[in-house]
């Protein structure tokens, strides 16, 4: 499986679906979360909510709204909006987003750094647990990861664990 690693938007990298750290009650109100939401629209929220709970560990699908995906997966990293988390949580965020892809038949997803935003995990943590986890998953149909955050000490972190 590839993986890329670029610096820049999650709604602009050309993949199937993206990721969204979520929390488990489906509520996106800050962080990457909050920007998919305002870019999207209400109704990804209103999809996410009407799956929850999602357990840490667990992701569903949602439609993208008025953004040019296939999907956008929800992938909780915490129980409730803007709890700290940890990197055992991630991991299990991380392996959910990729089971829930390769199910659901996409070649390609974008993630953000996840658990490093409201989550408060330090980037150097998410991003080796994120690596660890996509190198590890054995994928059917999903071919490549793009790793994609703003935030360029993220991005210097994935490469870094690459």
């Amino acid at each position: 499986m590839e993986v890329e690693v670029l610096q820049g938007s999650l709604l602009e990298v050309k993949v199937d679906a993206i990721v969204n750290p979520a929390n488990s009650l489906g509520i996106m109100g800050g962080g990457v979360a909050g920007v998919i939401k305002r870019a999207g629209g209400k109704r990804i929220e209103r999809e996410a909510m009407a799956k929850a709970p999602i357990p840490v560990g667990g992701a569903v699908l949602t439609g993208a709204g008025s953004l040019n995906y296939r999907g956008v997966i929800h992938a909780p990293t915490m129980e409730e909006p803007a709890m700290e988390t940890t990197e055992e949580k991630v991991r299990r965020a991380v392996r959910a987003s990729l089971e829930l892809a390769d199910l659901m038949g996409f070649e390609s997803i974008a993630m953000p750094g996840m658990g490093t935003g409201v989550g408060r995990l330090p980037k150097d943590v998410s991003a080796k647990a994120m690596l660890e986890e996509i190198k590890t998953f054995k994928a059917k149909r999903l071919k490549r990861v793009v790793l994609v955050d703003r935030d360029g000490k993220m991005v210097e972190e994935w490469r870094k664990h690459l």
